[in-house]
């Protein structure tokens, strides 16, 4: 299998560039997978297409502020983007600088803050914050708003509050979980109030999320590493979904990669550390019967994930519809509801 097999032509002003001014208001595609159809709805009516007993799972990782400017103590520029903050004042990065540091060479902050480069871990740098107050702190502080490099503007002001879930509350992601951005207050109670529960998992996304995938071949591919957690609480909850006949909707590939790391020979169990499942056409899903997502970057590993759950050839032929309707693409753009009954689960026909 070839990373080109996975390749569609995306016109570039079809990239949204920032959100719409209200979260539901963006446009949802449902895809029935079994049998074969296509229907363009709104977000807002979702609740339509859920029904009483099924179960929606959230990632409710926070995005942190992590991207920082300064120099170098010689005096070239630095771009720092936190890829995983791994103590109180320590953290693995990428750098945006014309030299790359060695270890023991300092960076400073515009607001006078001093980084000390510990070494490097692959294609990242280990650095520590020579400062008393924890990282998290001066991110808050300093930090900006890590867009992904396809949003082509300096973040905003109202990237603080946009690029976020309603519900986010674990600190850690450098990435939103962007199927949850469709989400608002309003349409949440309107879930709950027709029996429709919510669980949460946590799985930090790192900025290897948007790295290209440079192997040319899909099964030679390493996914990069994202830590997440699966509590005891949902695992009951998915049980006792499935047993009384509800479906489980993964709200996001985050979760999907979460709850799918967590099984063991098709059994859901709590689980915390790291995963770099990589999930691709061939793949037996588990955990989950439905996914909402947003629409993914051509020859991408979640563009593979979603076609392991409905189908290689359907969901390539779903996305040139997509584009055929001008939907709005990646972060900030639409969605799109993947029924059960593709190749990759159980409701398979």
């Amino acid at each position: 299998m070839k990373k080109a097999d996975f390749h569609f032509d995306l016109p570039p002003e079809l990239i949204a560039q920032a959100p719409l001014p209200e979260r539901s208001a963006s446009r949802l595609l449902v895809l029935d997978p079994k049998a074969q159809t296509r229907d363009d709805r709104l977000f807002r009516d979702l609740p339509d297409l859920l029904e009483p007993g099924d179960l929606l799972v959230f990632n409710d990782t926070r995005v942190l502020p992590a991207r920082l400017f300064g120099r170098k103590e010689t005096g070239g520029a630095v771009e720092i983007l936190i890829e995983r903050v791994t103590g109180s004042h320590e953290a693995r990065a990428q750098l945006g600088v014309s030299k790359k540091p060695k270890e023991g060479g300092r960076i400073i902050l515009d607001d006078g803050t001093k980084i000390t480069v510990l070494g490097r871990d692959g294609a990242f740098f280990k650095l520590r914050f020579e400062t008393e107050e924890p990282l998290e702190k001066v991110l808050l502080r300093v930090g900006h708003m890590p867009l992904p490099p396809y949003i082509e503007r300096e973040d905003s002001e109202a990237d603080a509050e946009r690029y976020q879930t309603v519900f986010a509350r674990e600190p850690g992601a450098v990435a939103a979980p962007t199927a949850g951005l469709h989400f608002d207050e309003v349409l949440l109670q309107r879930i709950s109030d027709m029996g429709v529960d919510t669980g949460y998992v946590t799985l930090h996304v790192g900025a290897g999320t948007f790295q290209p995938m440079r192997a040319e071949r899909v099964e030679e591919h390493t996914m990069h590493r994202e830590w997440l957690n699966v509590g005891a609480e949902l695992v009951e909850k998915i049980a006792r979904t499935r047993a009384n006949g509800g479906r489980v909707i993964a709200v996001g590939t985050t979760v999907v990669r979460a709850l799918e790391s967590a099984c063991v020979e098709g059994k859901l169990h709590p689980f915390a550390g790291e995963t770099q499942i990589f999930i691709f056409p061939g793949y037996r899903f588990s955990a989950i019967d439905a996914l909402i997502t947003n629409f993914h970057l051509p020859e991408s590993t979640l563009l593979m994930l979603v076609s392991a759950l409905a189908g290689q050839d359907y969901m390539l032929a779903s996305y040139r519809h997509a584009v055929a309707q001008r939907y709005r693409f990646f972060s900030y753009g639409d969605a799109m509801l993947i029924l059960p009954g593709g190749p990759g689960t159980s409701d398979a026909a």
